[in-house]
């Protein structure tokens, strides 16, 4: 990991520093085409995975298949840092999926300042177990269960895949058996002391714990981790290394590749959109499980 002051974190560790600093209309986009899903698609909303009144999700179940067989869903995790966003602005992905055939869900956890990351790692991970467990009930595969992920939800994806984090207790064999990481922030020392890390308060000992390239990836399911070619370098070098590390601890399948003219705020939205590098990986193993 290069050594880097203080305002070269600053400019790193921003996405919008690409792109001259105004993000606001793809925030726009995610709603617009998450309010157009929803118009759409009949989605089950609300579902609470958790007391809270954070701990909610949204689902969309294609139509039942002739032979029954029950389909595979993509769990998607917001980004924001952590600390914004929602699951109402992240259903832009249910259309393709259910047009592949496949179910849907968008995950909402308690935004920092209101929890930590820990805490937040932890949710997302038992919102997986809530599904898992009701799987057949809500008309999906609970065996082939895919988690996606956006930035610092790229990073919250990521933790749900490792396996032994002592942190928590595994999820049940085989969940999630992909995902799919877009990019993602998965060494979180380089944050600590940033403008970004004054609703988190990271020490040290979170880096340690919480950031996935220094977790055991034994166990880590088939994946793809992918990029935007319009991210700062550091966004580029934390995905080529931590797709490195998955491959090195023998992920079963690995797909890693930059996405051309896209940047870190729209490369999502392509999530499942046929035709284009993300979408047609995301639907591919998808279709392997």
């Amino acid at each position: 990991m290069p050594v880097l002051s203080l305002e070269d974190r600053e400019r790193e560790y921003s996405p919008s520093s690409c792109i001259g600093g105004d993000y606001a209309p793809f925030l726009r986009a995610y709603a617009d085409q998450s309010a157009a899903a929803l118009r759409a698609r009949a989605a089950q909303r609300d579902l609470p995975y958790g007391d809270k009144p954070s701990q909610r999700l949204d689902l969309f179940v294609p139509p039942e298949r002739p032979d029954g067989a029950l389909p595979p869903l993509l769990v998607f995790i917001h980004g924001g840092y952590w600390q914004e966003l929602s699951k109402s602005s992240s259903l832009f992905g249910a259309p393709g999926a259910l047009d592949a055939g496949f179910a849907y869900a968008a995950v909402d956890y308690t935004l920092a300042p209101h929890a930590n990351i820990g805490a937040i790692a932890l949710e997302c991970r038992n919102a997986l177990r809530w599904l898992h467990a009701r799987g057949a009930e809500l008309g999906f595969d609970p065996s082939r269960i895919a988690v996606a992920g956006s930035s610092a939800g790229a990073h919250l994806a990521a933790m749900c895949c490792v396996r032994g984090w002592t942190e928590d207790r595994d999820l049940p064999d085989g969940i999630p058996a992909a995902g799919v990481l877009v990019s993602g922030v998965y060494e979180l020392e380089p944050l600590i002391g940033t403008s970004i890390d004054q609703a988190l308060s990271l020490t040290p000992g979170d880096a340690a714990t919480l950031s996935p390239i220094r977790l055991p990836l034994d166990g880590f399911p088939p994946t793809v981790v992918c990029w935007g070619e319009i991210e700062t370098g550091e966004f580029k070098r934390q995905s080529r290394a931590f797709a490195g590390a998955v491959d090195a601890a023998g992920a079963p399948m690995l797909e890693h590749f930059e996405v051309p003219a896209r940047n870190h705020f729209n490369v999502i939205l392509e999530l499942s959109e046929r035709g284009t590098l993300l979408g047609d990986a995301t639907l591919r193993i998808l279709e392997s499980l």
